[in-house]
């Protein structure tokens, strides 16, 4: 009546929720504080902080008692534990270098054998990153024998050590193999002329190179310059086509905007570069003029890019595969030739995937090359372990050695990582 509402009130033998009993039985009773619920030394946060603590003193603690024991052992046998020695005179020679004789000091020893060490890894590289890339996709050839030969060198390499690979080279196609002796070398000059293009022997191998004058800066920051206003060309063309449809031709754009700028600073500084060819002294006994490859140097970086190439091409292959089907159907849904359908479609996206595993083999290259101390190279490893022959504090040299290796490392490291950063597509 009048629009009233009765609540009815709730039944005595109604049974309360479990769920709040079970929370209710958690809290304290009243007047009581509420306390830490777990002990501290049973609190999962709390013991990981003091592992850690401990497990850092421990390290500290190694870390100390081994250095000292380091320098009273040095002491005791009168062996500087300074770095003093690397301005003493290294007492040997270095082999196929004329620039180095044993008055050298020995941190010019060491710059000798960072040049090798990065002239072999950078040529090593740049034979495992193309022969890879071409056995990789030879691996995925319809062509019958073309994907045996592409597997038979994959499955030859990749199950070789890569010290026996280098000796090989080092031995069996050098010392001992078909090449002649430096008296009889084997000359190849450009047709119509005199200049050598090529001088073969069992030793060295020459190769014409660059020689620099005054005004040479210059002229390398004028390259420098126009390799930059060449990349933005590039660029430009790149944003035009993608704009007009049109084809951006950007490659030879970029290439005649670098020539046409180093042409003109060659001119403006001078000409400060001049070609030198390389021909056999009349002693017979040395290549003069070029650049004079010896063969370690041609063992450690043909081997060990041979030998890497059989690794990269298996991540290039693999990533061709992780690559989905539908991008090649739709490359040739729009008559992309296979060329073009490798190289705008497939290409692209499998290299997102490559080269963070191709990282770790360009590493696996660069360290390698310690082996070179095999066809004796003089590389950084080599020469370290021939100075502390002749007298050099040990644990000082190899700490040298550690670091040039790590510097390598992270260098690599750092320039593949940033590449592989700019290849990745940005979600959005």
């Amino acid at each position: 009546m009048g629009g009233r509402h009765v609540v009815p009130a709730a039944p005595a033998d109604r049974r309360p929720n479990e769920a709040s009993v079970i929370r209710n039985s958690t809290q304290p009773p009243p007047g009581e504080e509420r306390g830490n619920a777990v002990a501290w030394h049973r609190n999962i946060r709390t013991l990981r902080i003091v592992v850690q603590v401990v497990a850092a003193v421990a390290v500290l603690g190694l870390l100390a008692w081994m250095g000292s024991n380091l320098i009273t052992n040095l002491q005791r046998q009168n062996i500087g534990t300074d770095f003093g020695f690397l301005d003493d005179p290294t007492r040997f020679q270095i082999p196929f270098d004329d620039g180095f004789d044993p008055q050298s000091p020995v941190w010019q020893m060491v710059l000798v054998g960072l040049r090798n060490t990065f002239l072999a890894g950078l040529i090593g590289i740049l034979i495992a990153s193309a022969a890879g890339l071409i056995v990789g996709i030879a691996r995925l050839s319809s062509n019958w024998l073309v994907a045996k030969v592409a597997q038979v060198y994959v499955e030859t390499f990749r199950n070789i050590p890569p010290l026996v690979i280098i000796i090989f080279f080092g031995f069996a196609i050098f010392t001992y193999g078909p090449f002649p002796i430096l008296s009889e070398a084997t000359t190849f000059s450009w047709p119509g002329s005199s200049h050598s293009l090529l001088i073969l022997s069992n030793r060295t191998w020459g190769v014409p190179s660059i020689v620099t004058a005054a005004g040479a800066g210059w002229l390398g920051i004028a390259l420098v310059a126009g390799a930059a206003a060449a990349y933005l060309v590039g660029r430009w063309r790149t944003r035009r086509g993608d704009r007009t449809g049109r084809p951006p031709h950007r490659v030879v754009w970029f290439l005649a905007t670098f020539l046409v700028i180093g042409a003109a600073a060659f001119f403006i500084t001078g000409k400060p570069a001049s070609m030198s060819w390389p021909v056999v002294s009349e002693n017979l006994r040395r290549i003069d003029g070029g650049f004079v490859l010896n063969y370690g140097f041609i063992s450690v970086a043909l081997a060990l890019g041979l030998y890497t190439a059989s690794h990269i091409a298996e991540i290039i292959r693999g990533s061709i595969q992780a690559v989905p089907k539908g991008q090649s159907e739709a490359a040739n849904a729009i008559a992309l030739s296979a060329l073009q359908r490798y190289r705008f479609v497939v290409l692209p996206q499998a290299l997102r995937i490559a080269v963070p595993p191709t990282i770790n083999q360009y590493l696996n290259l660069v360290k390698n090359t310690s082996l070179g101390i095999a066809v004796a190279y003089a590389e950084v490893t080599a020469l370290t372990l021939s100075s502390i022959g002749n007298g050099r504090p040990a644990p000082q040299s190899i700490a040298i050695l550690m670091v040039a290796y790590l510097s390598f490392s992270l260098t690599i490291s750092l320039i593949l990582n940033m590449y592989n950063r700019r290849i990745q597509l940005v979600e959005r």
